[in-house]
């Protein structure tokens, strides 16, 4: 076991750690795993990282990506770098977990205090968290930039990134103790998004063999998409709004893109994509359908059975999606958007979540939003079992955490996170022994199943894959357990309704 920073030997040279709280186990920060994108590299792939000479000391953060986000870090165009937390000795072979953060594809890192791998260390995994390039440096699509390309694409430079983070995996993380065979990649949000692209993209084949999507899996037919992270771009039009978007900057060929300071460039870039009509629309900058990285979308993908076939973990919270634990609307207000949403199945829709008061609109619809949520995570894995042998396991996280948060919003977006990583002490928060069992459970789950496919263990409640003849979900929260997905009539209704919709 490794109990003091220890001397690593990667493919790019020699790195000392740092001991943790965690009793044995060592952190690596700031690992290069690309070199610089700055000047010329800028809108193009990751190169490998410059080797170095002597033992690099990785007891520090590395530089985030620049991103028009209120945040301390520091931040540069020489950002692709990831971070490892192990117990392990290199005679080991642990499974390996590679988180992908969040951030709407605008912002984040993998360096925030609330993806600290130790916790998950101390369990027996090797995790590894990182960096890839966000918003316009990441998404950017030109014509210009596709024919420079060799491969007609653009837009997908930060998926692309993620790859060559998983290849660093593959080639180096057996000196950390981890096993190249058993690496999971996992993600919530737009983290979660990028792991079901990378699921869905050829490019990424035999560098991972499980992926857990946190509120990111929808049912390719729930009109929900269209305002969240998973709603991606077409070539054609990515590339119409990147060449606008580049000469609004005065740059209209790639050279001139790469000349742009770097303010200017991400100036304005947090703005929202005004062809989607949905409140309120997804980035404009956000992964393309491009034909390289992501031949298909993601309904062909699945009907197809072109993605990866790997075990999977899916699933979302019940207060987020458009709950509003405080909604204010009227019962005249519900039934007239109900009618306009609803077309001919209004009606119907208004016999299942009737309303009478304004309490009970406000009731009523919160309570549709949950079933669409958790129907819609049913659907994608019947959609995914449809072609894939390897099993779904479908969740629904119900634990509403301590502070204000929790008490406005419930059980919200991206709240499941400290209980995954076991990263429970703030001085903010007045967690309780109930939350460190809810932690301990859904950590629990998390390791055995980046260990074997299988979130199963001793001592845990069961847990099924999703199968098309038992339409529940797992729930996770104070109660652990099966869960309805909705009532029989409510299911159909929701069948129904999606699958009128456009398929992404």
């Amino acid at each position: 076991m490794i109990s003091t920073p220890n001397d690593i030997l990667t493919r790019s040279g020699r790195l000392s750690g740092a001991s943790t709280a965690q009793p044995g186990v060592t952190v690596f920060r700031g690992i290069p795993y690309g070199a610089s994108t700055a000047g010329e590299h800028r809108f193009r792939p990751a190169r490998p990282p410059m080797p170095w000479e002597g033992v690099r000391v990785a007891d520090t953060f590395g530089d985030i990506a620049p991103q028009e986000h209120d945040t301390p870090l520091p931040q540069s165009e020489d950002c692709l770098n990831l971070n490892v937390w192990t117990g392990g000795s290199p005679d080991e072979r642990r499974a390996v977990l590679v988180w992908i953060h969040g951030g709407r594809f605008l912002f984040g890192a993998g360096s925030e205090p609330v993806y600290d791998g130790a916790l998950l260390a101390r369990k027996g995994l090797v995790v590894v968290t990182l960096n890839y390039r966000t918003g316009v440096l990441g998404f950017l699509a030109t014509p210009e930039l596709s024919e420079e390309s060799g491969h007609g694409a653009s837009g997908n430079l930060a998926l692309l990134d993620m790859i060559e983070a998983l290849r660093w995996v593959r080639d180096n993380i057996a000196a950390f103790g981890g096993d190249p065979a058993r690496v999971t990649i996992a993600g919530q949000s737009s983290g979660g998004a990028s792991v079901l692209d990378l699921v869905y993209s050829p490019l990424s084949r035999g560098l991972f063999n499980g992926a857990i999507a946190e509120s990111a899996a929808l049912y390719p037919k729930d009109p929900s998409i269209s305002r969240l992270a998973p709603s991606h771009r077409t070539l054609a039009h990515a590339e119409e709004d990147g060449r606008a978007y580049a000469r609004a900057r005065g740059a209209s060929t790639p050279a001139q893109l790469r000349e742009l300071p770097l303010a200017t460039l991400i100036e304005g870039s947090s703005v929202n994509d005004v062809r989607i009509q949905a409140s309120p629309p997804p980035p404009l900058f956000r992964p393309v359908i491009d034909g390289h990285v992501l031949p298909r979308n993601y309904w062909q993908t699945l009907t197809e059975g072109a993605q990866a076939d790997v075990p999977v973990l899916i699933g979302g919270n019940r207060d987020e999606n458009g709950v509003d634990l405080r909604p204010n609307t009227t019962a005249s207000r519900y039934e007239s958007e109900a009618r306009q949403k609803f077309g001919d199945l209004a009606d119907e829709y208004l016999r299942l979540y009737p309303a009478a008061t304004d309490t009970e609109a406000g009731e009523q619809s919160n309570a549709f939003i949950r079933d669409s949520i958790r129907m819609s995570h049913h659907l994608w894995a019947l959609a995914w079992g449809g072609r894939a042998k390897s099993p779904a396991y479908t969740y629904f996280w119900t634990h509403v955490p301590p502070g204000m948060a929790g008490a406005e919003r419930g059980a919200h977006h991206g709240s499941e996170i400290p209980y995954l990583f076991g990263n429970l002490s703030s001085d903010e928060l007045s967690y309780t022994a109930e939350d460190r069992r809810v932690s301990e459970i859904l950590s629990s789950y998390v390791t055995h199943f980046v260990r074997t496919g299988d979130p199963n263990g001793p001592g845990l409640p069961p847990w099924a894959p999703a199968g098309a003849e038992d339409p529940v979900i797992h729930e996770i929260g104070s109660r652990c357990g099966r869960l309805d997905v909705a009532g029989p009539a409510k299911a159909d209704f929701l069948r129904r309704y999606f699958d009128r919709q456009q398929a992404w």
